[in-house]
């Protein structure tokens, strides 16, 4: 459910911007809500599922997500689709470690490197079904079916987690709950990415920008010293002590920092600038997951035959080089030739990465804090997407701005054109350009010509950037030697 819904999403953005009227802000908003409380939540929702029963946890999670994607099904304005984006996240934060949790704690050590590879290749096969099946609702139905479709997923999930699954726990977790650092959490997360998300329409130095920046920096400050006190932490710093599970951490950090960048803008490119359906963009990242799911097994068994090492070392590397080829593109060609080689070259990478990554990391802590490490190794992944997003639109919204205006300013537009632009210019490469009054169609296509290109050349800058935070994981994978 929780990898379908954040692919299909991806997908759905340029169709929900153009039916909400959302701002490129707004369109943020719907991937940064939903991320902001699972990231924030999810160390709470592994520590709640190892004390009261991972299966309780995750069938209420389950629960609570279904009834968030039907009111994100439901809404009519850009705000409150919003709002159930951020129920959704609360839903998943209970959801998403107790699968991971569930595996570890049901399969020995020797086994639970396949297990997990099995875990990773379901992932990835449903997270490619997402995008196609996502993007034909999209052009044939409407963009809200992507998420009336979690109901019936939803009915499955709750049948076959009754019939098949075990209860388990960790009888060593307390029964405090750590409120008081998930909210800090929520509002150190949340004070960070308001800050950023709002500097570039409001501009540096705006009361709003400068006092959330301010907030989310010293309630993260405070979050990590009341980690270090209270009796129950959602996040116990003592697992850091373990320099296998810190460092596959800041891998993890850092590559999904890159990925999330992706995910977000690869599907609004293909879909506003190069001219695809919904269908066809969903089609574009399928071999992705294709690859993941087709190299899972083997990669599960990756760091039992050759170690940890090799794998997350050369896996991130070559997906920063499947990365910067997305900086290839410009406007039109072939998807064979543009599209594809970028795909097909990050999909390796990941598919070399992620499951020996997800079993050093729950290798690297004993077997009953398999819902706290899950919990954290999966927070850190949301909060390395939260965080890029915010950061890369800066900027994403910068480029774009200073390589649009000097081009306008070159076609010699009426005043009345040139305030219709800049009315839809904080839509970016989604701006309704049809009504600006202009003289001759000629006149008009230079104005789309104009937007498109900004778009791509802000587009390959934050492509090099990903590129280079992947780059980066790899260089911590060589630090695992």
């Amino acid at each position: 459910m929780t990898f379908i819904d954040a692919t299909v999403v991806n997908v759905a953005l340029p169709a929900l911007q153009s039916d909400l009227r959302a701002t490129i802000t707004q369109v943020q908003w719907v991937i940064e809500a939903y991320a902001l409380f699972l990231g924030a939540l999810i160390l709470i929702g592994g520590s709640i599922g190892d004390q009261f029963g991972r299966k309780r946890v995750f069938l209420a999670g389950v629960i609570f997500f279904t009834v968030a994607s039907i009111l994100c099904g439901l809404a009519t304005s850009a705000a409150a689709l919003i709002v159930g984006r951020a129920l959704q996240g609360i839903g998943a934060a209970f959801l998403v470690p107790g699968s991971l949790a569930l595996i570890s704690a049901t399969f020995e050590d020797a086994e639970r490197g396949r297990a997990i590879g099995t875990w990773s290749g379901f992932s990835a096969i449903t997270a490619a079904i997402g995008p196609v099946t996502g993007g034909w609702l999209i052009e044939h139905v409407s963009w809200r079916a992507v998420f009336f479709l979690n109901v019936p997923l939803a009915v499955i999930v709750l049948a076959l987690s009754f019939r098949f699954m075990e209860e388990s726990r960790d009888p060593s977790r307390t029964d405090r709950i750590d409120w008081i650092g998930a909210g800090l959490a929520v509002l150190g997360l949340g004070g960070v990415v308001l800050g950023l998300l709002e500097w570039p329409p409001l501009g540096g130095g705006h009361p709003l920008v400068i006092s959330a920046l301010v907030i989310g920096i010293a309630s993260s400050l405070l979050f990590t010293a009341v980690e270090r006190r209270t009796a129950a932490p959602m996040l116990p710093l003592g697992l850091f002590v373990s320099r296998t599970f810190a460092l596959t951490n800041v891998l993890t950090l850092l590559l999904y920092a890159a990925l999330a960048v992706i995910l977000f803008l690869v599907p609004i490119n293909l879909i506003q600038v190069q001219g695809y359906s919904p269908t066809e963009a969903g089609g574009a990242v399928l071999p992705l997951p294709l690859i993941m799911f087709a190299l899972s097994r083997w990669s599960g068994g990756l760091t039992a035959r050759v170690g940890s090492w090799l794998p997350l070392t050369a896996g991130p590397a070559i997906a920063a080089c499947g990365i910067a080829l997305y900086a290839r593109p410009g406007i039109g060609g072939s998807y064979y030739t543009t599209f594809l080689p970028a795909v097909i070259v990050l999909g390796l990478g990941m598919a070399v990465t992620v499951a020996p990554l997800t079993t050093t990391v729950m290798g690297a802590v004993e077997t009953k804090h398999a819902g706290v490490a899950s919990g954290v190794n999966n927070a850190v992944s949301r909060v390395a997407g939260l965080l890029a997003i915010a950061v890369f639109g800066v900027l994403l919204t910068h480029t774009f701005e200073t390589r649009t205006r000097p081009a306008l300013d070159r076609l010699g537009l009426t005043a009345a054109a040139r305030t219709a632009i800049d009315r839809e210019l904080p839509k970016m490469a989604g701006a309704d350009l049809d009504t600006v009054p202009v003289s001759n169609a000629s006149q008009r296509a230079e104005i789309h010509d104009a937007v498109a290109n900004a778009f791509v050349s802000a587009f390959r800058l934050v492509m090099a950037g990903a590129a280079a935070l992947a780059l980066a994981a790899s260089l911590a994978g060589v630090l695992l030697r």
